[in-house]
């Protein structure tokens, strides 16, 4: 009789095997130690790192600790006090706690050198706990007041071979760091604290309870600079609820670093809500940037399945349209709320820009103007008219270019009404409108801003299923290869709902018969052209509501004021206007500011006048 091939792996070597699952770096580590410490309701978290978690990983906590008793059992496989056995699969849909699983803690003196020390409040003294290499040994009594701690050496000495997948330690310290941060944006009423070979990576005290308390939180995780350019999300809908904050369109990052998700308290690295996030900023940055964001969602737990990855960074939600609708609407709404309100980063850039870059002062120029200096600037600054001037019609210095503003039309200083945008002074490189505010000048890009009205009114006229069209006198006959043709007309429902109407004109050129009312002076024929690349790209994957919504960004491109039309005083005070009352108007459809703030105050730095 042969022999069978297939034996049993001692359990050893299963437990090595499983923990690989779980402990796939000194990081993972971290974050199960202190999701187990949260769980025991701690309320400070101290954590010491040395050699990037390689050579130590110390995680102690106030909590209220275990008996003898569960010491020994913890470092069981799949011995939890989070669920118990036999209430089914819907144990698994109602976890409320961060970890479930019962396994980190075997996973962990798999492959390190294990130590937890521990008291209970019911318990006469502390009692320590050793693993080496996943044998426990006998638990003794130990010095402690309160709480858990637990320590992580030599991690991988059971595996060496795993050491030579680690990353630099700046990596490991590094990912560290970023779990760490992204406990204490979760629970801001924590105090957390990260050693790193001996020095402080993080010190937090315990926030008190309120959005004030988050507020501090985020400012100090995230910067001061991210509370002031980022709206406030409150929203509830269907048992659900979405709290934290969403940066301005125009504060944006070339990575999604800057993006922290929490499902039920659970910091997650999820696909499908990240997709979620970049439909609540569609049209409103460009793709290849993204939104800085900390958001907590919270739904119920039987609604949520959390055992779907062995780093529970990965959830599945019963409802995930609901989901959806609750994000993209709650994130759409508070920027809605934010008006034409632009990043301050986006003055501060301008600002940057503006100053003298590689060169140094004179050696006989001051730094800082001297009084005298001062004076004298002052005197010059804004001379009387001169006979010649008077004589030969010369404006003074100061004059107004044509189809400018008087300043009489400004509003007066004593509470007059306010115009957040100014009034239009001039328009320069028949590109960028200046405006003069209460307290400075804003400049504006004609094109950008004239592109997100122009948007604006397409969507909700296709919102509203009014979307006006108008019949060309002669049909527009555009050439463009076949398959670009046939990638267009498969698009014809759509393009229809918006206004355009398209037919075939043999097999390589299409007639255009009708076009949007908004549109019908704009480049039609590149118009089409540039429709029919992207219907080409766009295939049948993405929804209509998206196709929809990229058909309108492209139409307001190109029934947008171009850059070098000339515009008179009239209607670039329309266009400032209308920025006013329009959404989102401080960034165009690709996500670039549309305008540039800066205070008098600012200026004047600029010329050493403060």
């Amino acid at each position: 009789m042969t022999q069978g091939i297939i034996a049993k792996l001692d359990e050893a070597t299963a437990n090595r095997i499983a923990a690989g699952e779980v402990v796939e770096r000194p990081a993972a580590v971290v974050k199960e130690l202190v999701e187990n410490a949260l769980d025991a309701g701690a309320t400070q978290i101290d954590v010491v790192v040395e050699e990037a978690g390689a050579a130590l990983i110390m995680v102690d906590d106030d909590g209220k600790g275990m008996v003898k008793g569960d010491l020994g059992l913890c470092v069981e496989r799949h011995a939890t006090s989070k669920i118990r056995s036999g209430a089914g699969h819907d144990a698994l849909l109602g976890i409320k706690s961060l970890g479930f699983r019962g396994e980190a803690l075997p996973s962990i003196g798999a492959v390190a050198k294990l130590a937890i020390t521990s008291r209970h409040s019911d318990e006469p003294h502390a009692w320590k706990l050793e693993v080496a290499a996943g044998r426990p040994q006998q638990a003794q009594p130990a010095s402690r007041s309160r709480g858990t701690r637990v320590e992580v050496r030599d991690l991988f000495y059971a595996v060496p071979a795993r050491r030579k997948f680690l990353k630099s330690p700046r990596s490991e310290n590094s990912a560290i760091l970023d779990i760490m941060r992204r406990f204490a944006m979760a629970e801001p009423n924590i105090g957390f604290a990260l050693q790193i070979d001996g020095r402080k990576a993080l010190q937090l005290p315990a926030e008190p309870q309120g959005p004030d308390g988050h507020r501090n939180r985020m400012g100090r995780i995230m910067g001061r600079e991210f509370v002031d350019n980022a709206c406030a999300i409150d929203v509830a809908r269907d048992g659900m609820r979405l709290e934290g904050f969403a940066s301005l369109p125009t504060y944006d990052r070339g990575t999604s670093q800057n993006q922290y998700l929490f499902v039920n308290g659970r910091q997650v690295r999820d696909r499908q809500l990240s997709g979620m996030l970049r439909g609540a900023y569609s049209d409103l940055i460009a793709k290849d940037r993204h939104p800085a964001v900390v958001l907590f969602l919270d739904v119920a737990p039987d609604q949520l399945d959390v055992n779907v990855h062995p780093a529970k960074t990965e959830v599945r939600f019963a409802e995930a349209q609901q989901v959806r609708g609750l994000i993209v609407g709650g994130i759409r709404h508070a920027l809605l709320e934010e008006g034409s309100r632009a990043s301050s980063t986006v003055a501060s850039a301008a600002l940057h820009a503006m100053q003298p870059h590689g060169q140094r002062p004179h050696a006989s120029m001051p730094l800082r103007p001297s009084q005298g200096m001062r004076q004298a600037a002052m005197a010059w600054q804004a001379p009387a008219p001169n006979d010649f001037d008077q004589q030969h019609g010369h404006e003074p210095l100061g004059y107004s270019v044509p189809g400018a503003v008087a300043d009489g039309e400004l509003a007066p200083d004593d509470g007059g009404p306010q115009l957040p945008l100014g009034l239009a002074r001039a328009q320069l490189h028949e590109t960028y409108i200046l405006a003069q505010t209460k307290d400075g000048i804003v400049l504006v890009d004609q094109h950008a801003a004239h592109e997100r009205l122009v948007l604006m009114e397409l969507q909700e006229a296709l919102a509203g299923r009014s979307m006006p069209s108008q019949n060309l006198l002669v049909p527009e006959i555009i050439s463009m290869p076949q398959d670009r043709v046939l990638s267009l007309l498969s698009h014809d429902e759509e393009l229809q709902s918006m206004g355009l109407y398209v037919e075939s004109f043999g097999d390589d050129a299409v007639a255009v018969r009708a076009v949007p009312a908004q549109l019908v002076r704009g480049n039609i024929a590149q118009l089409v052209q540039d429709l029919a690349e992207e219907c080409e790209e766009l295939g049948h994957a993405a929804s209509l509501k998206e196709r929809l919504e990229l058909v309108a960004a492209t139409m307001a491109c190109h029934g947008s004021v171009r850059s070098g039309r000339r515009l008179n005083g009239e209607e670039m005070n329309s266009l400032l206007r209308q920025m006013e009352a329009t959404p989102f108007s401080g960034q165009c459809n690709h996500g670039r500011p549309t305008y540039v703030e800066l205070k008098l105050a600012d200026i004047e730095k600029l010329f050493g006048r403060r």
